[in-house]
């Protein structure tokens, strides 16, 4: 159930009535029972020129388009919504604050010491670290003999469909972490999951130097938005 807006008061959140200040609701009834705004709220901790910090948070989800809009913006997005009172160091704290909600959606999946076995297992954790972003990021996932991940790294962030990446940088990933085998992952800002000719002819060259050096590439994995198209299973390794 949606939560409903508090009142509107032309006065700071410290002279509201407790039941409506933000801080003070979340303690005694829980964040369940806090709108989007409200939760926001508490974050920017302060309000600016009259405004309180609700009102503020407010004008962000309006200005934004809503919170699934505002989770798809980086600090230099939130600071070009011009809102008086969201400077640096507010923009900082939104930017990290979505970027922790994604982390968390990512680990609700991937629990420790995780085995791959096919690529949705792959998407499912990828998926909600990348489906939102502007930009084009390519990252390689190390992996044990067994498929374990042992960790991932970020090889390259472009500018929308600009990306940069060569072997040498991913497989110096891979022999420093020790990996038996890679997989590629980047996503498309586009939407558009299908692989371009440049995509095709990367994952040609990664796993020709993947065989030389005995470290195979096991699938190259593209996200665009809530869908991925998986390399291997299209059979295009």
């Amino acid at each position: 159930m949606r939560s409903k807006e508090p009142a509107v008061y032309r006065l700071p959140i410290t002279a509201w009535p407790e039941s409506d200040r933000p801080r003070e609701k979340l303690m005694k009834a829980g964040p369940m029972k806090l709108t989007e705004a409200e939760l926001l709220a508490i974050l920017l901790r302060s309000g600016a020129g009259g405004n309180s910090a609700l009102d503020v948070a407010r004008e962000i989800l309006r200005k934004s388009g809503g919170l699934n809009a505002l989770a798809q913006m980086d600090y230099h997005d939130i600071l070009n919504l011009k809102i008086r009172g969201i400077g640096p160091t507010k923009a900082v704290t939104i930017a990290a604050g979505l970027q922790l909600a994604r982390r968390l959606q990512a680990v609700s999946v991937s629990p420790p010491e995780m085995i791959i076995h096919k690529s949705d297992e792959v998407a499912k954790i990828y998926i909600p670290r990348l489906q939102d972003l502007k930009k084009e990021i390519f990252m390689v996932v190390l992996l044990a003999s067994n498929n374990k991940i042992i960790r991932d790294a970020i090889i390259s962030e472009g500018i929308l469909n600009a990306s940069v990446v060569t072997p040498r940088e991913v497989f110096r990933e891979a022999i420093l972490g020790m990996a038996a085998a890679i997989i590629l992952i980047h996503n498309h800002p586009s939407g558009n999951p299908e692989p371009s000719n440049e995509d095709l002819q990367l994952t040609r060259q990664m796993k020709e130097v993947g065989q030389a050096m005995n470290i195979p590439v096991l699938d190259h994995i593209i996200i665009a938005g809530a869908q991925y198209t998986s390399f291997a299973d299209k059979e295009l390794l």
